[in-house]
């Protein structure tokens, strides 16, 4: 035992020998700026800040591309509570709930500390949550390995079914939908087992499949785009900056809050297709109700802000638990940063820690190192951002288009890449205006390809019997779940339809 703690130590002193290097920290900095700018403008979330910017990463070396990755989602989840206090209007998803209370507080002319206690959160829960994935993910690599075929398929259609069950705004069944319309995106081209052409239509070009990050560029890319081009609604600043460093009072406020929403956000970032929005609604509910001062939240509440702004960034710690020990994506920014890390020859999964034993390691010291970048940069950049919030939008879209054309094409230097990523663009679009959430998509596309080759391996031991999956406790546990999900959700379902219909009879 005392031997592999001290492997596991030589491995953690070899990452923290490659991540604090000055080209490596300069690299963390530089990519954290960029997502804090990206994340700050309404309308460019963490996802697509990753989809925007990882055309930058394709000639760089592995370490200093999974620097940048890493550095510009810290910078983009944290980016969007500028917007979110300032305007009202949430620079990414994730930073919705943060609005709540740091958007009056700006009113109160008090914007200038609600963000800094805001970045100073974020710091807070990264941190918690870059220590539960250091901690935690060794053991989640034990389990793992003990899965077979089968539960490695089930896994798969467990993520699909819990994300379609956690979309906040809509219908599980929609994210269901959604989410098998993924997995059977992801069986065009030659099948994996025997090469036969599937769902081609003859194009050569298909038979390679749809390629990954085309498709997610189109899915967040694109189809945000047309949604921020479609909205006419104008914002301004309304409150002063003011101070920026919250005082010793502030920093008291926030303190419990803050450690106990860095837990609730590691722990919902690790249930694959939760994501950051949903982290931080629930770490804002339960801060209200464990509050002592729970009638003030809404109303300009530091406990409140900092409860939601650090679940969101706790979050990412959490995401990064499943992805590297399952290849299953804890949000759709991870999803982006798993395609990304692919490309770059990293195989996500149980196997990581022999492979690579000390990539989760250098994960974790990077991720801090964008963690320290974020808190000094994001302090540094407020007054700034404020200035770059007034520029409109749709001068921004224009300029933006050209940089997602670059990223699906320059992966594959394919030009059918940028069809589909077209294609994809406008599908996304559709699918978003009639409230179909897009995070069990990306999982759909991302774990389709494994699922099939693991169903049809398994079915292959079995000579096409799936009674050998009854004989396995693991196996049986998911189906279990996967039942109780599909219950749960028929009946969140059927209640959304009976208030929409009675929303329907009372507006005749």
């Amino acid at each position: 035992m005392f031997s592999a703690v001290g492997q596991q130590l030589a491995y953690f002193a070899q990452a923290v020998a490659v991540s604090f290097t000055p080209m490596h920290i300069a690299v963390v900095a530089a990519a954290t700026i960029m997502g804090i700018i990206v994340g700050a403008v309404p309308g460019l979330t963490a996802t697509m800040a990753l989809a925007l910017l990882i055309n930058l990463t394709y000639s760089m070396e592995m370490g200093n591309a999974i620097a940048f990755l890493l550095g510009v989602y810290i910078g983009a989840v944290m980016g969007g509570c500028y917007s979110a206090i300032m305007i009202n209007i949430p620079g990414t998803p994730s930073a919705a709930a943060t609005a709540l209370d740091g958007f009056v507080l700006a009113r109160q002319g008090n914007g200038g500390r609600a963000v800094g206690a805001g970045i100073i959160a974020s710091f807070v829960g990264s941190t918690i949550s870059i220590l539960i994935l250091l901690l935690l993910t060794p053991f989640v690599y034990r389990v793992a390995l003990k899965f077979g075929h089968w539960e490695n398929f089930l896994l798969a259609v467990f993520g699909i079914m819990i994300c379609g069950n956690l979309s906040t705004d809509s219908s599980p069944i929609k994210g269901w939908i959604v989410g098998f319309l993924g997995f059977f995106t992801a069986m065009i081209g030659l099948d994996a087992v025997y090469s036969f052409p599937r769902f081609t239509f003859g194009s050569y070009n298909m038979m390679a499949g749809i390629s990954l990050i085309p498709a997610l560029i189109g899915v967040f890319g694109i189809s945000e785009i047309l949604i921020v081009l479609q909205d006419r609604t104008p914002y301004k600043i309304e409150g002063r900056v003011g101070k920026i460093l919250p005082d010793k009072g502030i920093l008291k406020q926030i303190l419990t809050p803050a450690a106990r929403s860095g837990v609730i956000g590691s722990a919902i970032g690790a249930i694959p297709g939760a994501g950051e929005d949903i982290a931080a609604w629930v770490a804002y509910d339960v801060g209200k109700r464990r509050s002592k001062n729970s009638k003030m939240f809404g109303k300009g509440s530091y406990e409140g802000l900092a409860s939601a702004e650090t679940a969101n960034n706790a979050c990412v710690g959490g995401a990064m638990i499943p992805l590297l020990t399952l290849a299953v994506p804890g949000s759709p920014p991870a999803a982006m940063f798993l395609a990304a890390i692919m490309l770059h020859g990293v195989k996500p999964g149980p196997m990581l820690a022999f492979e690579q034993p000390t990539f989760l390691y250098q994960t974790g010291t990077t991720l801090f190192i964008a963690t320290v970048c974020m808190l000094i940069f994001g302090l540094l950049l407020v007054k700034p951002m404020v200035s770059i919030l007034k520029v409109n939008r749709k001068i921004l879209m224009p300029i933006i288009v050209p940089l997602t054309v670059i990223g699906a094409y320059a992966g594959n230097v394919n030009p059918f890449d940028i069809f589909v990523m077209f294609i994809f663009g406008i599908i996304g679009y559709i699918l978003r205006k009639q409230d179909y959430p897009m995070a069990p998509l990306v999982l759909g596309i991302i774990l389709g390809p494994n699922a099939d080759i693991y169903f049809r391996q398994a079915l292959m031991q079995g000579q096409g019997s799936i009674l050998p999956l009854l004989a396995r406790p693991v196996g049986a546990i998911l189906i279990i779940a996967i039942v109780l999900i599909v219950i749960s959700g028929a009946r969140r379902a059927k209640k959304l339809a009976q208030v929409n219909s009675q929303g329907v009879s009372e507006n005749e």
